[in-house]
Formats: C-alpha cells, sequence, structure tokens
C-alpha cells in the first residue's frame, strides 16, 4: 500500500473539505468583530449564534447553555475551577476518577494545592467505575463529581447516566468530559442529568483550537478568563468565529449519520482488534461491546516498547499511538493503564490505533499484515523475550 495510513482519530482528525469551505468566509468576507455595532459585525453575531444552536441541539441543551471556550482543556479548567471557586461557602471537595485525562487531573492537583480534598475512584480492568464506590465517597462537603464520558486511550464509556441520575439525587453537580463522546456516540444532557459538559471541536472534524462548555441553566460558576463581555460576560476574548462556525458544521455532519457511520467503525475495529489478539502473548486494554468507542483500539504487547511499535509503525506509513497525544513525550507508563491494574512492564509496551470515517477495509487489512512482523522483530531484539524464552514460561 503506498498511501499513508492514519489510525490516531483520537488525537485528532483532519478538517472536512465541507466544514473549511464554510469557515473560509469568515477569515475573508465576514471578518468583524462580533462585539461591534455595524452590519459586518452583525453578520459574523449571527454566524456563532447559528453554530451555538447546532452544538445545543447535537446535545439536547439550550443555545443560551453553550458557552465557547479555546478548545477541551479549556473547557474542563473552567467547569472545574468555576464551581470549586463558587460553591467553596458549601464546601471543598471534588470526586474524579484515576484514568480522567491531564486536563482533569491536572486541575485536580492544582486546586488539592489550595485546600480542596480530591477523591479519586479507582476502576476495574476495564476502565469502568462502580457507582457504590461514588456513592460511598460522596460527603456533605461533596461540591462537584467529575468523571469523563469515554476514555480517551481505551475506549471505555462510563455509566454517565447512572452517575447523573446519583448526583441528582444528592444534590451534587454533575461535569462530564464528553470530548472523546460528543459527535461519536449519542449524548443527551437532559436524560442523563449532565450539569457541565466539556466538548472540542477537532475530535470530529472541525477546527483545532476551539471547543465549548455545557453549563445547565442556573448553575452558577465562576470565570476563568477575565476581560471583556463576550459569551454573555462568560467568557472574555474576541471570539474565533472561523472556528465557531466550523465547530457548528462539523458536529452537524457528525451527528447526521452517526448510527451508520458507527456499524461501519464497530465492524473494522472488531476486525482490528481480534487480528492484532492472534499475535501470541497480547491483551485488549477496555471493554468489548456497547461499552467501547466504536473507533477504539487499544492492545498490549508483552516484552516490547510502545514507543519502538510506533517508530517501525511509521516507517510503514502507519499513524498510530502508544496513549494520549497530550503525554507522547513522557517516558511513564499511561497512568490509565496502570489504573486498569497493568504493571509497568506489561503498559509499556501498549498501542492506541483509533479508526476514522475515512478508514478502509483494505487498510484494516494491510495493517494486520504488517504489525506482527514488527513485533516478532522487535521481540527477537528484546532481552526481556530472550529471559522469557530461556525460562520457558507459559
Amino acid at each position: 500500500m503506498n498511501k499513508s495510513i492514519y489510525m490516531d482519530h483520537a488525537a485528532t482528525t483532519y478538517t472536512k473539505p465541507e466544514v473549511l469551505e464554510e469557515m473560509i468566509p469568515y477569515f475573508t468576507t465576514y471578518f468583524g468583530n462580533p462585539s461591534s455595532i455595524y452590519t459586518l459585525a452583525r453578520e459574523t453575531k449571527k454566524a456563532i449564534d447559528v453554530a451555538r444552536d447546532k452544538i445545543a441541539k447535537a446535545i439536547n441543551a439550550n443555545e443560551n447553555e453553550i458557552f465557547f471556550t479555546g478548545g477541551g482543556s479549556e473547557a474542563d479548567n473552567w467547569a472545574i475551577k468555576g464551581i470549586a471557586s463558587a460553591y467553596k461557602q458549601k464546601g471543598n471537595h471534588i470526586i474524579t476518577t484515576t484514568i480522567e485525562h491531564h486536563a482533569v487531573l491536572h486541575t485536580c492537583e492544582y486546586l488539592a494545592k489550595n485546600g480542596y480534598e480530591i477523591t479519586y475512584l479507582p476502576v476495574d480492568e476495564y476502565g469502568l467505575i462502580n457507582i457504590k464506590d461514588l456513592e460511598n465517597a460522596i460527603t456533605d462537603k461533596t461540591i462537584l463529581v467529575s468523571i469523563m464520558f469515554a476514555n480517551n486511550e481505551i475506549g471505555t464509556i462510563e455509566p454517565i447516566k447512572e452517575i447523573g441520575a446519583l448526583c441528582r439525587s444528592k444534590k451534587i453537580l454533575f461535569h462530564t468530559d464528553a470530548v472523546q463522546a460528543v459527535g461519536h456516540i449519542p449524548v443527551d444532557v437532559k436524560e442523563m442529568n449532565i450539569d457541565l459538559l466539556s466538548i472540542a471541536a477537532h475530535k470530529f472534524y472541525g477546527p483545532k483550537g476551539v471547543g465549548a462548555l455545557y453549563v445547565k441553566k442556573g448553575i452558577k460558576i465562576d470565570n476563568l478568563i477575565h476581560g471583556g463581555g463576550q459569551e454573555r460576560n462568560r467568557r472574555a476574548g474576541t471570539e474565533n468565529v472561523a472556528g465557531i462556525v466550523g465547530f457548528g458544521k462539523a458536529i452537524e455532519l457528525a451527528t447526521k449519520n452517526m448510527e451508520e457511520n458507527n456499524k461501519k467503525l464497530v465492524y473494522l475495529r472488531d476486525k482490528l482488534m481480534n487480528g492484532l489478539l492472534e499475535i501470541p502473548h497480547t491483551r485488549l486494554n477496555g471493554p468489548r461491546g456497547e461499552n467501547r468507542l466504536p473507533g477504539n483500539s487499544n492492545i498490549c504487547f508483552r516484552f516490547i516498547e510502545g514507543e519502538s511499535i510506533l517508530l517501525m509503525l511509521d516507517a510503514n506509513g502507519i499513524a498510530g499511538s502508544s496513549g494520549s497525544a497530550c503525554t507522547s513525550g513522557s517516558l511513564d507508563p499511561s497512568h490509565v493503564l496502570l489504573a486498569i491494574g497493568l504493571e509497568h512492564e506489561i503498559a509499556h509496551g501498549s498501542l492506541r490505533l483509533s479508526l476514522g470515517d475515512e478508514t478502509t477495509e483494505e487498510e484494516v487489512d494491510f495493517v494486520l499484515k504488517t504489525v506482527p512482523g514488527i513485533i516478532q522483530r522487535l521481540r527477537d531484539m528484546s532481552p526481556l523475550y530472550d529471559d522469557y524464552l530461556k525460562k520457558g514460561e507459559k
């Protein structure tokens, strides 16, 4: 196969031509500042309102509950810090999990240094929390539960509706980092009792550098960014109009044929996972079936390093990942894989291949043909594998 194969859609996606086409006029023709009062500015303000409505409809929210941000990490920071500040008179306890994205984990670490108590819920071998653990962790000082909708590394979809129902019954606010979920699986903030939700456009073929935070009407939240009166006095800074327009178009496209697209992705994902698991000394990370994101596969190969696999895949024109793109420069094994009980040595050999709209069966076949040879070559050079063979372990 002569073309390159992109299997890192969980890290980012390309901007679809239809999305870019809608964005271009807002770089050139309709470039007015939405905060101004003349006609040119009113056109950009109108475009923002249209995009806001599209995003609200995609998650069954009201348009006045959507606030644009510079991405998913800003939305996570705002949700957690904003609630912590606004409700500090009520309590100082926040509950999250051990497998969150670092945008949540590092925000919680920051708050812990400033007088807040953080509880990190454990997960089982598939990355799922236990609702009973959450219930037992709640105290009279708990002000927020922040649990991701779907994990970016192992694809686990958490029991969001049950979490939301429990939080609602306890009168505790519930935030979910839904960056990996929105645009890929159904999300309904009303049905799922979600109070705050983070989104990033570049995860579903929109532009980078734009996201949103859903804040349920009536919830008090302090601002993260101060300055002008944009976003109804909630998020200062001149709006990224072209990015917001692209965001709206991308979410419209992503939710239009979601069920049909997911059937194809699940078929290709399962073929890929099952084929890779035929390689000796491998294990699947995360669950099978409906509790897994349609395009996510994550496999550990014993006796070798994930980075070496990536370099050799790249030499064969295949782009993959060993975990979160945000920690790709780290030598430490994935905190998610450690949290589900893997030993350091095994966790180091992880490979995440995440599929997208343009992934073909031919590409999956090529990957399945290429990976076994790479694994064998790396194991032939591995002292760990050599020790294993000498000991005759099973």
